[in-house]
């Protein structure tokens, strides 16, 4: 059901191992260009002296303009530098067409009510699997690793704290910006739009396709304490994408997530509601099973939903 027209040599499957080098090749180059650039510009544009970039990064609450510089180079650097990459990727390297007016034509109101209702069952389950992979402890033999990881999960968090303490209501709408929007588009197209029709062709089967997607997806936050809730959420927008053909579908459902988050830190300091971004086990188990439930079951009816599309084979056939 993905849409990924290309006959590009490079882009077979006998050439898969060229072209996922390729395509990681690609990615990395964009991201260190536009980070580079979002650099250089953090100066004139934040009025931070060069001299002053190192203490920006590891004494970020000495400057006033330091949340709104970190949010410019994130959204270089990540949202924006997925979307080059994915059109470079799709357009220079494969030729491939992504049917966006099949895509509009794919999403329907009635498929993204059942989108909504996907993501409160994931919403609950995962509270779960947040949990549990954040109590994760390894083998004594990697107590060193643990250690790392742990060190590094608490250094993120002193930032993603940082970043979300928000002091007036221009800080949240930027933060949705690139926290929700940027990074919901940019992945999305990047990772459903390319990577996991590639994968469907390599593998010649969706599930795998889905699944080995989500892991690269999650692997790549390099964030080993949310590994596992990351690679469920990934293989809900791959199917999402599988069952429907529309990329709409995983891109509204990743700025829903993302938001959601962002919106929840909002209200917490406005004193709205109590709300940790560090605590996990906030939803007690019988309501993540009934989320799991609502889960499958939304699926399920996405999924007969989508069945009524033509094959790609057949709709590159009508073009």
């Amino acid at each position: 059901m993905q849409i990924y027209k290309t006959k590009a040599p490079i882009a077979s499957r006998r050439s898969w191992f060229l072209s996922l080098i390729i395509v990681l090749l690609i990615t990395v180059g964009v991201m260190i260009l536009l980070q580079g650039l979002g650099l250089m510009l953090v100066p004139p544009i934040f009025n931070i002296s060069l001299d002053e970039m190192l203490a920006l990064f590891t004494s970020p609450s000495d400057f006033p303009n330091a949340k709104y510089a970190m949010y410019f180079v994130q959204g270089l650097g990540s949202g924006l530098s997925f979307i080059i990459a994915s059109l470079i990727i799709a357009k220079l390297i494969d030729k491939a067409d992504f049917g966006i007016e099949q895509q509009i034509d794919r999403f329907k109101f009635n498929g993204f009510l059942i989108l909504l209702l996907i993501m409160f069952g994931s919403l609950l389950f995962n509270s779960l699997i947040i949990d549990w992979n954040a109590n994760m402890h390894l083998p004594e033999s990697m107590g060193k690793l643990e250690e790392f990881f742990k060190r590094t999960e608490d250094e993120r968090m002193v930032m993603t704290k940082f970043l979300t303490d928000f002091e007036n209501p221009f800080e949240f709408v930027v933060a949705v910006l690139v926290i929700g929007i940027f990074a919901g588009v940019g992945e999305e197209l990047f990772f459903r739009g390319v990577v996991q029709p590639k994968m469907l062709i390599y593998t010649q089967n969706g599930h795998l396709a889905v699944w080995i997607t989500a892991f690269i997806f999650s692997a790549i936050h390099i964030q080993f304490y949310g590994f596992f809730p990351r690679m469920l959420l990934g293989a809900i927008f791959g199917y999402l994408y599988l069952y429907s053909g529309s990329l709409f579908y995983p891109i509204i459902a990743h700025i829903l997530n993302n938001t959601f988050t962002v919106v929840l830190l909002y209200l917490s300091k406005l004193g709205k509601i109590e709300f940790d971004i560090d605590q996990t086990g906030q939803v007690s188990l019988p309501y993540a099973i009934i989320g799991l439930f609502v889960l499958l079951l939304g699926m399920k009816v996405f999924k007969e939903k989508g069945k009524k599309y033509k094959l790609d084979e057949e709709l590159e056939e009508s073009l």
